[in-house]
This record gives structure tokens, C-alpha cells and sequence, in this order.
């Protein structure tokens, strides 16, 4: 752990936000949340340009996709997901990934409403997390998750 880790990882609360690490990716609870169980899929390393990622990383974005749809379709039971790809503050390659829903979700002691349904997220009207609120999350989310293989040694 902690290998390719760049400063926009860092800025979203890396590691007491991460929920999970992948060969080329970090998935993280976002701090601001504009709905809940929003997220922050960050590549790891130097990419600054989409196209400039490994060729691993684009492999892996499929399993990955994957597993936050089925962890935050039974954990939040949203009704549609935003990848959203701002690189404009944070330059390394992340999204932000936004579970969509009608009206408001509650899960780890929170209840957020999706403000912006049925149009773009609002994300200048999100919850920022308490450091308790974010360890909460963090531990909701990754239940959604499918148990990591252990290390080989």
C-alpha cells in the first residue's frame, strides 16, 4: 500500500477515506458528499491526461466499474450513476463517482437527499464529512464490497 500514491489521492483524505485498492486505482469515500455513498476512483502514479495511463489501468477500470455498481446498487439502492472526470483543481486522473437516486438515501447515521435529481449533481450543496462520519462510511461502503484475497506470501 501507498505505492502511486500523487496528490490528489491525498487530497481526498487518503487512506482514512479508502475504501478500496486496486493495482492501479484507489477508491475513495469523497469528503464532500453530494449524495450519499459518493465516491473518488483515482488512478494511482503520474497520469495527468486519461490517455496516459497504463494499459493495466483501462483492464481493470472494467472489474472496478463492476464492483462499485454491485456495492452501491446494495448498499445505497441508487437509480443511476455519474462518472464524472474533473480534472480542472486536481490534476492526476480521477473521477468522481456519484450514486444518483429520486429524493434521499440514510445509511452509516446519515441521510443525504440527491439535490440535483433529475439533473447534474450539485455538488456545491454537499455534506462534508465529519472525521466520524467519514470512518462510518468507509466501513458501510467497503460491506458492499467483495471480500480482497488474501496476500500471498
Amino acid at each position: 500500500m501507498n505505492e502511486g500514491v500523487n496528490d490528489t489521492i491525498r487530497k481526498f483524505g487518503y487512506p482514512q477515506t479508502l475504501v478500496r485498492e486496486y493495482a492501479y486505482w484507489i477508491l475513495l469515500v469523497r469528503p464532500a458528499q453530494p449524495t450519499l455513498g459518493s465516491l473518488v476512483l483515482a488512478a494511482k502514479g503520474e497520469a495527468m491526461a486519461f490517455g496516459d495511463l497504463l494499459p493495466g489501468a483501462y483492464a481493470e477500470l472494467a472489474t472496478i466499474t463492476h464492483e462499485i455498481e454491485a456495492a452501491l446498487k446494495t448498499v445505497i439502492g441508487y437509480d443511476r450513476i455519474n462518472y464524472l472526470m474533473l480534472m480542472m483543481v486536481d490534476p492526476y486522473v480521477h473521477f468522481h463517482v456519484i450514486p444518483r437516486y429520486v429524493g434521499s438515501r440514510s445509511g452509516a447515521g446519515l441521510t443525504i437527499e440527491d439535490a440535483g435529481w433529475p439533473k447534474p449533481p450539485a455538488l456545491g450543496e454537499a455534506h462534508s464529512l465529519s472525521e466520524a462520519e467519514t470512518s462510518a462510511l468507509v466501513t458501510h461502503l467497503q460491506s458492499g464490497f467483495p471480500a480482497m484475497p488474501a496476500p500471498t506470501v
